[in-house]
C-alpha cells in the first residue's frame, strides 16, 4: 500500500513481484508457512528435486568436487538456498568423499527461510555461514537451483500493435478499509521497452524481461574469480521463450502444489515465478566477461553425472523420485543446467554432468 502511494499509484510489476515475495511481514518468503515439500498435505506449496529425491544432492555433490579440483578453490556458494535440502545433500556427500571444503556460504534473502537452514544444517557449522550480500572479492563454486525463477520480472505487452509496460494498482478508487485486504488490478503504460526478439505478428502478445536476472549475474561477474556456476531452473532458449505462440507469457504461481496465473489474488500467500530466459542469461555473463561451459536439460546432465549410479540397490520410491528428475514429461527436460565460469578456469575444462548432449548451440 505504501509502495503504490509513494509511487504514484502505479507500480511496475516486478517492484510489485519484489514486495509480494520478499517485503517483511507479508511477503511470501517472509511467512514462516511451510513452501517445500513433495505433498500437500504437509502444508507446502510445491517440491524442488533436492525435497524430491536425495540422490539430485549427491549427484550435484560430485559435479561441485570436479568443479573445486579444476579451479582450485574450497569454497561453495549456494544462493537461493530454500528448506536447506540441497546444502545437506551436497555437504554429506563432499563431507563422505573426503572432499576438503573450507567454507559453505548460503546467500538467503528470507530471515524465515535462513532460520529453517541454520536449524537443518546445524551439524555442519562452523563451515556453513550466510552472507545476505555479496563481498567485493569471492571465489568457488556456485549453486543456484531454482534461484532465477524467483528473481522479480518486468511484463511487456503488446495490444493493438502498442507495446506497453504491466503494472499494478488498487482495485477501485474508494480506499481499502482497515483490516481488510487490498484488491489490486493491472494497469498498463505505453513503454519504449521491448523483448530482446522482434515478436512475429500482430495479435496481442504478453510476455516477460529479465533485467534483474541479468543484472545479478553481471554483479556475480564483477566480483567473482575463481570457481564454476551451476545454474537449475525451468526456462527455455530465446527463440522458444519469445515465441508468436506463447501469447501469455509464463508467470506462474504455485499455492498447495496447484498452479495458477494470477499473481494479484493471494498475494503474499503464494508464490509468484517465471520461467528463464537461458540466452539473455548466457548473453550477460559473456558480456560480462565469463564463460559459458555448457547448457544441458537437467535430464541428461544428471545421468551424464552418475544419477542411477547404484539404482538397482535402492528402495522403490527413490528410484521412482529419481525417474521423475530425468524423465522428458517430469523435470527432465523442462528444467535445464547452465555452467559458467570466469576466464581463469582452465580452457577446455567441463564436469562430466556436460560432457554429452550440450544444448549451448540452441542459446
Amino acid at each position: 500500500m505504501a509502495a503504490l502511494a509513494d509511487a504514484g499509484g502505479w507500480l511496475p510489476f516486478d517492484r510489485f513481484m519484489a514486495l509480494a515475495l520478499y517485503s517483511p511481514g507479508w511477503g511470501y518468503y517472509a511467512s514462516a508457512s511451510p513452501k517445500f515439500g513433495a505433498m500437500p498435505a504437509s502444508g507446502s506449496d510445491f517440491v524442488t528435486a533436492p525435497e524430491l529425491c536425495p540422490a539430485f544432492g549427491r549427484t550435484l555433490a560430485r559435479q561441485v568436487a570436479q568443479a573445486l579440483a579444476a579451479s582450485g578453490t574450497q569454497e561453495v556458494w549456494e544462493f537461493g538456498g530454500g528448506s536447506g535440502a540441497l546444502a545437506q545433500q551436497v555437504l554429506q556427500q563432499l563431507q563422505a568423499d573426503g572432499v576438503a571444503l573450507a567454507r559453505y556460504t548460503l546467500v538467503e534473502l528470507s530471515a524465515e527461510l535462513r532460520w529453517r537452514q541454520q536449524q537443518r544444517l546445524a551439524d555442519f557449522a562452523p563451515r556453513v555461514v550466510w552472507a545476505e550480500a555479496l563481498p567485493p572479492q569471492m571465489q568457488g563454486v556456485i549453486l543456484g537451483n531454482e534461484v532465477l525463477d524467483a528473481m522479480p520480472v518486468q511484463l511487456l505487452l503488446r495490444c493493438g500493435g502498442v507495446w506497453y509496460e504491466r503494472g499494478v494498482v488498487l482495485a477501485g478508487a474508494e480506499g481499502v478499509a482497515e483490516g481488510v485486504a487490498p484488491a489490486f488490478a493491472w494497469a498498463d503504460r505505453a513503454t519504449d521497452l521491448r523483448p530482446p526478439l522482434a515478436i512475429a505478428g500482430t495479435h496481442d502478445y504478453l510476455c516477460e524481461i529479465h533485467p534483474q536476472a541479468e543484472a545479478f549475474i553481471a554483479t556475480l561477474a564483477e566480483r567473482w574469480q575463481r570457481g564454476v556456476a551451476f545454474f537449475i531452473d525451468y526456462g527455455f532458449p530465446e527463440a522458444e521463450y519469445y515465441h508468436p505462440q506463447r501469447s501469455s507469457g509464463t508467470l506462474m504461481c504455485h499455492r498447495a502444489h496447484r498452479a495458477d496465473a494470477d499473481p494479484l489474488v493471494d498475494v503474499g500467500r503464494k508464490d509468484i515465478t517465471a520461467h528463464v530466459n537461458f540466452t539473455g542469461i548466457a548473453v550477460a555473463a559473456q558480456q560480462a566477461g565469463l564463460q559459458v561451459l555448457g547448457y544441458n536439460s537437467q535430464g541428461r546432465f544428471l545421468l551424464n553425472a552418475g544419477l542411477l549410479d547404484g539404482a538397482d540397490g535402492w528402495p522403490l520410491a527413490e528410484r521412482a523420485a529419481a525417474a521423475r528428475l530425468v524423465n522428458e514429461h517430469e523435470m527432465g527436460e523442462l528444467f535445464k543446467v547452465l555452467a559458467l565460469a570466469p576466464a581463469t578456469l582452465p580452457a577446455d575444462w567441463l564436469p562430466t554432468g556436460l560432457l554429452t548432449g550440450d544444448r549451448t548451440h540452441r542459446l
